[in-house]
């Protein structure tokens, strides 16, 4: 087919990224169908084995050009770039443009800025255009289905304007840009075969055809793409690798049982193309126990084949309702019992029923999945007198071919969901046999995003896997794996995830990589003045010091949090002082001597933060709980107030036995409040518990008596109403309240953590103001190295205020409910 050269230089580069243990995705797309792909190592899967046809990807009978999409590592996909302009010649290798075009929305915000109306005006009427990114409305469409917008534009002369100018303009490109991973190599200065564009961003040509243009000035484009799971993948290894155990990817056994186990569990948190909710039931349902369930899923969990699934799924595990559309086709779809899930299996079906070649089928298939008229009735012909050839009546091969071209408007690429299908494999068989180096690998590549640290925080709970906190000491700029020194057989010892340092927020990476240098070159901080010595400005700012010491990366050398943030001041001029004095050359009068190496930092001394404010603080520097979650001192109320946790809540409609109203309780994370089109205010809001996050609703009547609770930082009650709706569960609150004050009203009593007599004073005035009542008070003191419990006479009213209070009153070092 004229194609040597191209799967030659494909080859190449990708032999060139494992030379450099650079990881590779094992194929995307039909490229997997080729056995020549497979012998060169440019895919990964054996397409023999798995059914994957060549045709799909090169069709002899119709010459298209081929394109093998790659995958690699995305923080050093760069590296394989370079590579090819330095071997291909950076004159001969250069990007593909793509054009911007305005639409809509964008089209009347840019008239409008012209016609200098006011922003708020036009962002109200671009508003009113339906966003829909998969097929864009256009302004005459949103004409006719918006009554507003024409009521606007009939009203309102300027507006008229506006929406007549923003039609004549839509559509038009408004700028230029580079595709996301399309590169083109010419055999010659491509100067000499298409006009290049510089792009100020990059420092590759960039070709001045677009993708469509520049194959056919003959000229093929190679896909270099980044994906993440691939750099967790390789990132897993190496921990794995750290501990004595060597795992080669490409040779993991496809059967592993505990793999399979946890994907029928639906245990799929961080498994690539598997871990939604949706998917997770599927998983539950289907119960996976061989590679061929894995590829079937990815192609099935998509808009129009979904209602295959449960097919599928009762098929599976009752084999009776198996059936074939026609006998001959047993051998077809006997692998996805009876189903026709795959793009392939529609070119095998018309080979089997009515003697196409595969190349000619894939030209059927096509024409199946575009569904133009003429093109099936001329295809319909060729079926129907191939089939009669092999003996089906003409009625019978007519009917045939309506249900095959039912299946192909749905059907997927095989070889692309087999490839995507074992890097989910791959990924699920680390989560299953090697936990924490997954689930540490994971967090190190989320590292900027808190929602899905906190989901893999609360992956380790479930798991109890420790996620120990970030340490100077301790810590690297990135997560790790931290093994206990207690075992001589490093591979069977207690691992826990170590925090990252890079995970605070306002440090930055580059910074805390050198904080981590410096400790590695000489040595744990034995002080904050022997930290301060060592560490360079660029580590030591305001914002850096404020973030570790909130954050606890200090506790190993000072555990008073709030000494440290209150005395901040002092130890950035000490910092500078110390710095001044190394750069002036002068010898301190103590230089080198004991004394010096002793000198410490007098700070004020403050007493450190209570617990609910030092979690509140840790929250903030995080952007979620580590050692602790405010509910943590409620556990013994919380039955009863019947209160379901999220986890809890997710088993109950697993097992669809949730009920109509439940009672939640959680920390308030982030609302985002909105404006319904009747002007009415309602707010999403994101809460957490100990097993997880949860969104509830609140619309306008119950978000106006809340609002005030959801600013106050304290735990809250909500008892809301469940909807099942199709696209999952959704909590519609109905009643908001602080979660002290549900406890309250139970006269619920607490016990309070002292270490000495000096809170004792202050408690008595508290409880004395705030009255008499049913709850009652202990007090949990040390004394002589025993805990003594000690209840203090009386019974209190314990409010939701003084609850509250108490858990932010010097001295008391922490509060349970009773």
């Amino acid at each position: 087919m004229g194609f040597p050269g191209y799967f030659l230089i494909v080859a190449d580069f990708i032999q060139w990224a494992k030379s450099q243990n650079i990881p590779v995705g094992p194929g995307r797309g039909s490229g997997a169908g080729s056995v020549v792909a497979w012998a060169l190592s440019i895919t990964d899967l054996d397409p023999l084995k798995w059914g994957l046809l060549f045709e799909r990807f090169l069709n002899p009978e119709r010459v298209s050009m081929p394109d093998f999409d790659i995958d690699f590592c995305q923080d050093r996909r760069e590296e394989v770039i370079s590579y090819v302009q330095d071997k291909y010649g950076h004159d001969r290798v250069a990007q593909i443009i793509t054009f911007g075009s305005l639409q809509a929305r964008a089209a009347l915000r840019d008239v409008g800025r012209v016609l200098e109306m006011p922003y708020g005006q036009v962002d109200r009427i671009a508003k009113l255009i339906p966003n829909n990114p998969a097929n864009p409305t256009t302004i005459a469409e949103a004409l006719k289905s918006e009554a507003s917008l024409r009521e606007q534009k009939a009203e309102d002369e300027q507006v008229a304007d506006l929406i007549t100018v923003s039609m004549k303009l839509e559509g038009l490109y408004r700028h230029a840009s580079t595709h996301a991973a399309g590169l083109v190599i010419g055999d010659r200065p491509l100067a000499e075969l298409v006009p290049l564009y510089r792009d100020p961003r990059s420092d590759m040509p960039v070709t001045q055809f677009n993708m469509k243009w520049v194959e056919k000035a003959g000229l093929v484009k190679f896909d270099f793409l980044g994906l993440k799971t691939l750099t967790v993948l390789q990132r897993a290894v190496d921990f794995i690798a750290r501990r004595g155990t060597q795992i080669d990817l490409a040779d993991i056994p496809l059967d592993d049982k505990a793999t399979y186990e946890m994907l029928s569990n639906g245990d799929t948190v961080g498994v690539f193309q598997l871990e939604s909710s949706g998917m997770r039931d599927v998983l539950r349902g289907l119960r996976p126990d061989r590679f061929e369930d894995i590829i079937a899923v990815v192609a099935l969990y998509r808009p129009g084949p979904m209602e295959n699934i449960k097919d599928y799924v009762a098929r599976k595990h009752d084999p009776s309702q198996i059936t074939y559309m026609h006998p001959n086709l047993e051998p077809v779809l006997a692998e996805t019992y009876g189903i026709m899930i795959y793009q392939e299996q529609v070119q095998q079906a018309a080979r089997v029923l009515a003697g196409y070649t595969l190349g000619a089928a894939d030209i059927l298939r096509r024409a199946m999945g575009k569904k133009i008229k003429a093109e099936m009735d001329e295809q319909r012909q060729i079926f129907i007198n191939g089939a009669v050839k092999n003996e089906l009546s003409e009625q019978l091969a007519s009917d045939v071919f309506d249900q095959i071209a039912a299946f192909a408007g749905y059907g997927f690429n095989k070889s692309h969901a087999a490839a995507y299908a074992l890097v989910s494999y791959q990924t699920a068989y680390l989560k299953a046999n090697y936990p924490v180096e997954f689930i540490a690998a994971s967090m190190a590549l989320d590292a900027g995003n808190t929602d899905k640290l906190a989901i893999f925080r609360q992956e380790c709970q479930q798991k109890s896997i420790a996620v120990l906190p970030p340490d100077i000491n301790a810590s690297s700029a990135s997560f790790a794996v931290e093994v206990a020194n207690d075992s001589a057989d490093s591979a069977h010892s207690l691992a826990s995830v170590r925090y990252a340092l890079a995970a605070i927020k306002n440090v930055g990476s580059e910074a805390m990589a050198r904080l981590v240098e410096i400790r590695q070159a000489d040595g744990p901080f034995s002080s904050l003045q022997d930290f301060l010595q060592r560490l360079p400005r660029e580590v030591i700012n305001r914002r850096q010091m404020e973030g570790l010491a909130r954050a606890g990366a200090f506790d190993s050398i000072h555990p008073n949090r709030r000494e440290l943030c209150e005395n901040m001041d002092m130890l950035l001029s000490h910092a500078d002082a110390m710095r001044r004095e190394a750069e002036s050359n002068q010898d301190n009068l103590f230089a080198g001597t004991e004394a010096a190496s002793d000198a410490s930092i007098r700070l004020r001394a403050y007493d450190d933060w209570a617990a609910m404010d030092r979690l509140k603080e840790e929250f903030d520097a995080l952007g979620l709980y580590l050692s602790a979650h405010p509910l943590d001192s409620y556990a013994s109320q919380l039955s009863r107030l019947r209160i379901v946790t999220h986890a809890g809540l997710t088993a109950l409609l697993e097992n669809g036995q949730a009920p109509q109203r439940v009672n939640l309780a959680g920390s308030v994370t982030s609302k985002q409040v909105r404006v319904s089109q009747r002007g009415n205010r309602f707010a999403f809001v994101q809460l957490t518990d100990q097993t997880g996050v949860f969104e509830v609703t609140m619309f306008s009547d119950v978000l106006a008596e809340a609002m005030a609770l959801l600013d106050a930082e304290k735990p809250l009650l909500i008892s809301a109403n469940l909807k099942v709706e199709e696209n999952g569960p959704r909590l519609l609150a109905a009643r908001v309240q602080y979660l002290d004050d549900a406890v309250a009203a139970w006269h619920g009593g607490v016990a309070l953590w002292v270490q000495d007599e000096k809170p004792l004073a202050a408690l008595k005035d508290a409880l004395r103001a705030d009255g008499p009542g049913k709850a009652e008070v202990k007090l949990q003191a040390l004394i002589n190295g025993n805990e003594v419990c000690i209840g203090v006479p009386g019974r209190f009213r314990l409010s939701g205020e003084l609850r509250q209070h108490l858990r932010r009153m010097p001295g008391i070092l922490n509060v349970h409910e009773l």
